[in-house]
């Protein structure tokens, strides 16, 4: 078990902490550090020497004052306890997580809500600084008290709004997991068929996959194997051919519309990037 603010979580799977932590029945982790204690009275040692109410480490980019979600971007080069406290921490609910001792080339980007309170962790996901492969998205996790909540579509969503801010595509890190696949092909399906509707007829008449790619920031890869999976691309004669009948997307999108399926996604207007 793990004690994070005011919740009591049970673990998934192994994470490597160190050998004398490794016979605890619980440990508790601090909210603003993942820093780890054996003990409660340690942990309430730590608590009383640190304000509540300070922002974690790193740079704030989202704030939505309205449903009190905030994101902070952190460096694990300039923040190396941290990248290290929270990789051992995620490992704890991701199965096939590779641990990574040194965080230098990650970034990590914590979701937190606030109350009155303090700020409060609910989930995360890292990204490699430099991906050959264009990763925007090494690994992702929301917190089981947070599940069901919406937070992993905001998160995915996230990702690519950061890339867009960027001027870059992304895609997330493969192989994706069966729940990963599941989500993703949820989202990129929505996107596309909400962005082909909403396109005038003088563009949609010219459309190309670069230029779907351009405005969603969605690697080519990924568009091409969900065109194909809502049968909107063939192959003829080694190219891809878009064939898209405005009609049936609208019959396609009607489930995510009732659902309200992209009222969890970020706000890109509060999203605000610092680094070039």
């Amino acid at each position: 078990m793990i004690q994070l603010g005011a919740h009591e979580i049970g673990c998934w799977y192994y994470s490597p902490y160190p050998k004398e932590y490794n016979r605890c029945s619980k440990l508790y982790i601090c909210e603003q550090t993942f820093k780890y204690f054996k003990s409660k009275s340690s942990y309430a040692k730590h608590l009383s020497t640190i304000d509540p109410h300070s922002p974690p480490p790193g740079t704030k980019i989202y704030q939505d004052n309205e449903t009190r979600v905030s994101v902070y971007e952190i460096d694990g080069e300039t923040q190396t306890l941290f990248g290290q406290n929270i990789c051992l921490f995620g490992k704890l609910f991701i199965e096939h997580k590779t641990l990574a001792f040194d965080p230098s080339p990650f970034f990590f980007y914590v979701l937190y809500e606030q109350d009155d309170s303090g700020l409060h962790p609910v989930g995360y996901f890292s990204k490699e600084k430099k991906s050959a492969e264009k990763y925007n998205l090494a690994c992702i996790l929301t917190l089981p008290p947070f599940q069901r909540k919406g937070y992993g579509k905001f998160i995915i969503s996230l990702s690519y709004e950061i890339s867009k801010k960027l001027g870059e595509v992304g895609s997330p890190e493969k192989p994706l997991s069966d729940l990963g696949k599941l989500s993703y092909r949820s989202y990129w399906s929505f996107v596309l068929l909400d962005y082909f509707e909403k396109l005038p007829d003088d563009i949609f008449s010219t459309l190309t996959i670069t230029k779907i790619s351009a405005d969603t920031g969605f690697k080519i890869d990924d568009i091409i194997s969900t065109m194909q999976h809502l049968e909107m691309v063939q192959s003829l004669k080694g190219q891809y051919v878009i064939n898209i009948n405005r009609a049936e997307i609208a019959l396609t999108l009607e489930p995510y519309m009732n659902r309200r399926y992209p009222s969890s996604f970020c706000d890109p207007c509060y999203l605000n990037m610092h680094r070039s």
